[in-house]
């Protein structure tokens, strides 16, 4: 009966511990997720940027070649 009790104690246990600490495994996926989505924020950003220089260039080339 002790052994089977013991038996019954090193199931469990086991079962408990490959289970895992999913609590930090949730939060390191959240902090990949947001340094993931301030990256692309900033590359958009970035893009936005040179696109806004590209355009500004080109307006003023236009009004350089009106007003001469």
């Amino acid at each position: 009966m002790k052994k089977l009790i013991l038996m019954f104690v090193a199931i469990a246990a086991v079962s408990l511990a490959s289970c895992g600490n999913k609590a930090a495994d949730a939060e390191k996926a959240t902090a990949d997720s947001i340094r993931i989505a301030d990256s692309i924020a900033a590359v958009e950003a970035a893009a936005a940027e040179a696109a806004a220089a590209t355009d500004t260039t080109a307006t003023d080339s236009a009004a350089a070649v009106v007003a001469e």
